[in-house]
């Protein structure tokens, strides 16, 4: 099997079984005909702190639940697959920032869904590619603008019955990942130099190895300058 079809499946998998953990709960809920909602974020309050954890895993509704779905295996396989060396730490970082930062900021309500997650997902994504500006990265930003765009509407403040504290400091917390993890390079992402098996110092050149890479300015100074 192909290594490009492999990862892909893996990353699908990766991705299902988050959602699988998003549905059982749901499932659950719904069979024990229990309220789950005093496990979401409650902010400034010691109990509401279980909700970092547990929150973006309890939905209100079927429809809150697919709502949320499919935009999040989205982003989870996107990074999954694209940014193999990030792809934890990123999904982590986001999780347990945003619902940290819903905790210290949000309303004196219980936050309950994984939307804060999506957001900050999709966030991620999105800024890569104006940090990394690689090809790929601008691709993958392009293609969330053009899929997501109507999510802006998510982080209008003051929405009745939405958590848009969790849409908005979700994408913060994603732009901020996003900005930290530009660093940690993919294999993809390198800069591959085509001389640098070919230096060879024992084989006589008609030119410099170094001809193309300096400026006639540095050479006229080493000219002028035989013994520097």
């Amino acid at each position: 099997m192909d290594k490009s079809l492999r990862d892909l499946l893996k990353s699908v998998k990766y991705s299902s079984f988050i959602l699988a953990v998003l549905w059982s709960v749901h499932i659950y809920k719904e069979l024990s005909g229990r309220s789950l909602a005093q496990f979401g974020v409650f902010p400034r309050e010691t109990d509401g702190l279980v909700g970092i954890l547990c929150a973006p895993l309890i939905h209100g509704s079927w429809e809150h639940l697919f709502s949320n779905s499919a935009p999040l295996f989205f982003a989870m396989t996107i990074i999954h697959f694209f940014y193999k060396r990030v792809a934890l730490s990123s999904f982590f970082l986001v999780y347990f920032l945003t619902g940290a930062a819903v905790w210290m900021f949000g309303r004196s309500v219980y936050h309950i869904g994984a939307s804060g997650l999506v957001y900050g997902l999709l966030a991620f994504i999105f800024w890569s590619g104006v940090f990394r500006r690689n090809i790929k990265s601008i691709v993958l930003a392009l293609v969330i603008t053009m899929v997501f765009f109507g999510y802006l509407e998510g982080i209008v403040p003051f929405q009745e019955g939405i958590s848009w504290e969790s849409h908005l400091l979700g994408l913060i917390v994603g732009i901020i990942i996003a900005f930290f993890l530009k660093g940690i390079i993919e294999k993809d992402e390198m800069h591959y130099d085509p001389w640098e098996h070919e230096r060879d110092e024992s084989v006589e050149y008609f030119l410099p190895r170094d001809t193309f890479e300096k400026t006639l300015k540095q050479r006229e100074r080493e000219d002028d300058n035989p013994w520097d």
